[in-house]
């Protein structure tokens, strides 16, 4: 497998190795030692599936007192999916990446925790399936506005699909105090 660094301390876009023959193809979507050596050593405790149509934002969703690492793919379809520094006092605050993720190119990306998570539906539907570092915690959900201009996401949409929660996202600002806080003990 091989491993690309972001812009992102600590956000990893995954790039497994593919093995195709006649009959389709192989490739280990997780290996926990492969993946510890890469710099993903965290221990996932709960996998999602999630299924959305096209133009779909989710997002930008984080726990704070549940904070969840994230190991996303996409197993139909396409997104653009999308990290965000939110740690406050993190030297790259605010800051953002956004990469393809699709059946085709199978790459995963890693977001470690303390970072904002959100995607866009770029083809007729898309499934993803990610792993979570912690459990989901309903009364912890928090939400950053998808088009918040601080942040600046070049969104590949103009007129997205939302849910009531993900209209309801607040402004990323330093001083929000459901934040969490950039620990320099991990840099």
């Amino acid at each position: 497998m091989k491993t690309i660094l972001t812009d992102l301390p600590g956000v990893l876009i995954i790039e497994p190795r593919v093995f195709p023959d006649t009959r389709g193809f192989f490739f280990e979507s997780y290996h926990a030692e492969r993946y510890a050596q890469a710099g993903i050593s965290a221990a996932f405790v709960q996998d999602n599936h999630s299924c959305s149509v096209r133009d779909t934002i989710r997002g930008l969703h984080y726990q704070l007192r549940r904070p969840q690492g994230k190991l996303i793919r996409v197993i139909r379809g396409n997104v653009f999916d999308v990290a965000v520094d939110i740690r406050r006092g993190s030297p790259s605050f605010a800051k953002w990446i956004g990469v393809e993720l699709s059946a085709e190119n199978r790459r995963q990306l890693f977001i470690p925790a303390g970072f904002a998570h959100g995607f866009c539906v770029t083809s007729d539907s898309a499934e993803l399936e990610y792993k979570c570092t912690d459990f989901y915690v309903t009364d912890d959900q928090h939400v950053v506005a998808w088009n918040d201009p601080l942040i600046g996401i070049a969104w590949p949409v103009r007129a997205p699909i939302l849910s009531e929660g993900d209209r309801m996202g607040r402004p990323l600002k330093a001083d929000r105090a459901d934040l969490p806080v950039f620990d320099t003990e991990s840099v």
